[in-house]
Parts: C-alpha cells; sequence; structure tokens
C-alpha cells in the first residue's frame, strides 16, 4: 500500500470520526482523488471491518480512532505495565537479540535490561533508545520519520532498515487486541512499520495491559495466530485467557499488585 493510499484512508476514517456517514463525491473533491479510488478505498476499509460501504459512501462502524500520546500512556495502568515489564525481561536470554516495539509498556522492558550486558535491543523508539544509549546493552537504533507525541519512528526509512536485520524476539506493542479482529494500532504508518517488524523477528511476543483486549482500531497489524506468546497483568479475564491458550499461544500473566518485585504468575 502507497503512502498516498495510507494517508487517504486514515483521512477517511477521520471523516467518519466526525460524521456519521461521508459521501464518496465530497471525499473525492477534499482528497483530490478519482472516484474508483476513493471507491477502492472504501472497498478496503470495509473488508477490515473499519466501515460499511452505502450507496454513494459509507458508514461508520464506531471503532477507536484516536490515540493517546506516550506521556499520558505513561500515565495509565503504570503498576501493570511495570509488572509485564519485568516478567517480559525474565524471558530475555543471555546472547539475545531482541526488538522492542515503541510503546509505554515496552519502555518497562527497557528499564530491566540496562545492566545485560550481554544482550542486543533493537528499537523504533526514541525514548527507548536515549534510556539505553549509556547502558550496558549493544544498542541498535534504527531512523525514519519520527513520529510527534508518540516518539516512534516509522515510513519507508525504517522500514528498510527493519528490513535488513534479523531478532530472535520481538516485544509487540498494541493498542487494541481482538479475537476476531487481530492486533491494531490507530495509526497506518504504525502499523505498516510494525508488519515489518514481524517480518524480522523469529518470535513475536505480544505485551498488553487487559485493557487492550476486546478494543479494535483503525490499522491492522496481524493476526493473533502470527504471535507466539501474550504478556499481560492480572485483571485480564480469564475467558479471554483461555481463548488465547485455545488457539495454541501461550499467556503469561504478570501481578501487579503489590510490592515490587512480586513474582509473576505464569498461565500455559
Amino acid at each position: 500500500m502507497s503512502v498516498f493510499a495510507a494517508e487517504r484512508k486514515q483521512q477517511i476514517v477521520a471523516a467518519l470520526q466526525r460524521a456519521p456517514s461521508v459521501r464518496v463525491a465530497d471525499l473525492s473533491r477534499s482528497l483530490r482523488a478519482s472516484v474508483a479510488s476513493i471507491r477502492r478505498d472504501l472497498a478496503d476499509l470495509e473488508r477490515s471491518g473499519l466501515l460499511t460501504r452505502t450507496h454513494g459512501g459509507a458508514i461508520s462502524n464506531g471503532l477507536v480512532l484516536s490515540e493517546l500520546s506516550l506521556a499520558q500512556k505513561t500515565d495509565r495502568c503504570h503498576a501493570e505495565k511495570a509488572a509485564i515489564g519485568a516478567e517480559a525481561a525474565r524471558l530475555i536470554l543471555p546472547g539475545d537479540t531482541v526488538f522492542l516495539d515503541s510503546g509505554s509498556t515496552t519502555r518497562e522492558i527497557a528499564f530491566h535490561l540496562r545492566n545485560r550486558r550481554e544482550v542486543t535491543v533493537v528499537t523504533n523508539a526514541l525514548n527507548i533508545g536515549w534510556d539505553l544509549a549509556s547502558s550496558d546493552v549493544e544498542l541498535v537504533l534504527i531512523g525514519g520519520q519520527v513520529r510527534r507525541g508518540i516518539l516512534s519512528q516509522v515510513g519507508p526509512i525504517a522500514e528498510q532498515a527493519i528490513a535488513g536485520l534479523h531478532v530472535d524476539r520481538l516485544f509487540l506493542a498494541a493498542n487494541g487486541v481482538d479475537l476476531e479482529r487481530g492486533i491494531t494500532t490507530p495509526n497506518l504508518q504504525e502499523a505498516q512499520t510494525k508488519r515489518a517488524m514481524l517480518e524480522c523477528a523469529g518470535e513475536v511476543i505480544l505485551v498488553a495491559d487487559h485493557t487492550k483486549f476486546g478494543r479494535v482500531t483503525f490499522g491492522r497489524i496481524c493476526g493473533l495466530e502470527r504471535i507466539a506468546a501474550v504478556i499481560s497483568d492480572d485483571g485480564l479475564p480469564g475467558d479471554v485467557a483461555a481463548a488465547i491458550e485455545g488457539l495454541g499461544i501461550k499467556v503469561h500473566l504478570a501481578h501487579s499488585a503489590g510490592q515490587a518485585g512480586t513474582t509473576p504468575v505464569r498461565v500455559a
């Protein structure tokens, strides 16, 4: 998918956030695209479950489109994210090469790796790169377009750099996790860069606190079948954990309550 098509689709869904419906003719004028291009965009978005086409336009499916800033994300569910970060770090072995996706939860993993001299960390997150720049890990920071407020590096430059790498494990962050619609994030460029990360990883581990489950956002990253394990907190409902395990995915639940250093419980 071209950058122009991705931007058009982002704007189409943004328009549906402002109004309950859109018309093909109006979108064609405002986005300076042909009617045929707009119709293809709407068909693609309908297949992704993001809208429903109507005669001459489309209506919203009421999905989550907005994204909090990194600072806002950091303040939410901090205890849960800290516990997830500690558990994820325990899975990283001496000699491992790991990719830390951008996000407030993956930053908690980085916190526990600062003294791990035998670990190589690749990341597209500027803040994680800064945190680890003077640490003992071997650090690889990829380039790319920086998303303001999020501090991730995305786009063609980032994807080209990622394509030249292979890592043992990717710790993948997400804004939404749904059993049917998969793993999602609001920004299409972010989703595309995350898909490039998937291709360079031997194993993919999803790190997400319990509030991310049951949510669907704009850009699809992948289906749950693409991941080997999920690390979440003990606020994750038991039926959701069981359903994920039923797909053959290992589930790790970390205790977020109590004092730091509480031993997480592993389910699987």
